[in-house]
């Protein structure tokens, strides 16, 4: 380990890029809610818990769209 580190050239932020079409943010989940994400997670034998949650939103989102054009179109 260096005694000194010059840090003169290096960049504030993510250390990781972003992928295209996606965003990073930060959001509050209640613990229970991402306790359940993270067991459902390891019970399918591994994989991301944040994939998941945003496949639920997906999901939500594509019923909800279809229930509000229910709604207008009558």
């Amino acid at each position: 380990m260096k005694r000194e580190y010059d840090f003169s050239k290096a960049k504030r932020g993510a250390v990781v890029s972003v992928p295209k079409g996606k965003t990073r943010i930060t959001t509050r989940l209640d613990d229970e809610i991402l306790a359940w994400f993270r067991d459902q997670v390891e019970r399918a034998g591994g994989g991301r818990y944040q994939a998941a949650i945003n496949e639920v939103l997906r999901q939500h989102v594509r019923h909800a769209r279809s229930r509000w054009r229910k709604l207008c179109v009558g």
